[in-house]
């Protein structure tokens, strides 16, 4: 698939690195006091998010490890291409949002080498009531943000809904570079989520979970 943001003027490209993890609804937050680099937390953001995904019959864009979707609420609203996994790491292209049911021009073309865009057809709506926290260094700078999101899922092919509650810790752009301390970060992360009962997420992906895979 083409991710170049060049395809359309404007694309904007994005690198997304996180953990996710399964937690209860009764699951309290973690502390982050322990985590290196953070000074501190700030306060929670309400976000209504509401996605429409969009894929062909046979799931082709899935099957490549691709999710196309049109999401208002949030900073980032919008169409969004987030591709395949590599390493840690997704790279997203992002589009203005645009009329309904309307995929721009440019993100049909960049499915154009997965399949026919002509194809694509709503798979999955997903709801979703955030709340984000940034997690900041001494100098302000954004090392993390961390989101307690609640679930609404609907399988628009079967009709199967399915809720349920899961953590993301997301690096920002004031993240440490080094591999080693990067490392430690996402250690130090883990350990806070699991001393209050947290776990890794057994879904790669909300998408896939709403998929029932």
């Amino acid at each position: 698939m083409t991710t170049d943001p060049s395809a359309s003027p404007e694309a904007t490209r994005a690198v997304e690195v996180e953990l996710k993890f399964d937690v209860d609804e009764s699951t309290a937050l973690p502390s982050w006091s322990a985590l290196p680099g953070v000074a501190a937390v700030g306060e929670p953001e309400l976000r209504d998010l509401d996605a429409v995904y969009y894929d062909t019959a046979d799931l082709a864009l899935a099957h490549a490890g691709y999710a196309v979707r049109r999401r208002t609420g949030g900073p980032d609203e919008g169409w969004h291409i987030k591709g395949p996994k590599v390493g840690d790491a997704r790279t997203e292209l992002h589009w203005p949002l645009g009329e309904a049911g309307e995929v721009p021009v440019a993100l049909r073309d960049a499915v154009a080498e997965v399949t026919d865009a002509a194809a694509l057809a709503p798979i999955a709506r997903i709801r979703n009531t955030r709340t984000a926290y940034a997690l900041r260094g001494a100098d302000g700078g954004l090392i993390a943000e961390f989101v307690d999101d609640r679930v609404v899922a609907t399988d628009e092919r079967s009709g199967v809904q399915r809720s349920w509650r899961e953590w993301e810790f997301e690096l920002g752009p004031a993240a440490p570079a080094d591999p080693e301390a990067r490392k430690a970060l996402f250690a130090a992360a883990e350990a806070a989520v699991h001393a209050v009962g947290g776990q890794p997420a057994a879904s790669d992906s909300k998408l896939a979970r709403t998929l029932g895979a």
